[in-house]
């Protein structure tokens, strides 16, 4: 059923043999699909982390900073008279 540990041990090894001659040969990608979806894949990790980033600050600032409109909102823009009845 499981493994051993010799046979971990073995597979472990081989794995590493494996990752490190890919190493060795600059080619860790077998085609330019397997590069596209890497780099498919950064941009990806590199957005949540982004936006993480941005929440982060965002909630930060809101509790160290205090509220600029306490009570009723003044009203923007002008008024619309041809609007009046």
């Amino acid at each position: 059923m499981g493994l051993n540990t010799e046979e971990l041990g073995r597979e472990l090894e081989d794995t590493a043999q494996e990752v490190l001659g890919k190493l060795k040969s600059r080619q860790l990608f077998q085609s330019e699909w397997d590069t596209a979806a890497f780099v498919i894949f950064l941009v990806f990790v590199g957005t949540v982390l982004l936006l993480l980033l941005l929440v982060i600050a965002h909630c930060c600032c809101r509790c160290c900073c205090p509220s600029a409109s306490s009570g009723k909102e003044k009203p923007r823009g002008m008024d619309n008279l041809a609007l009046e009845p």
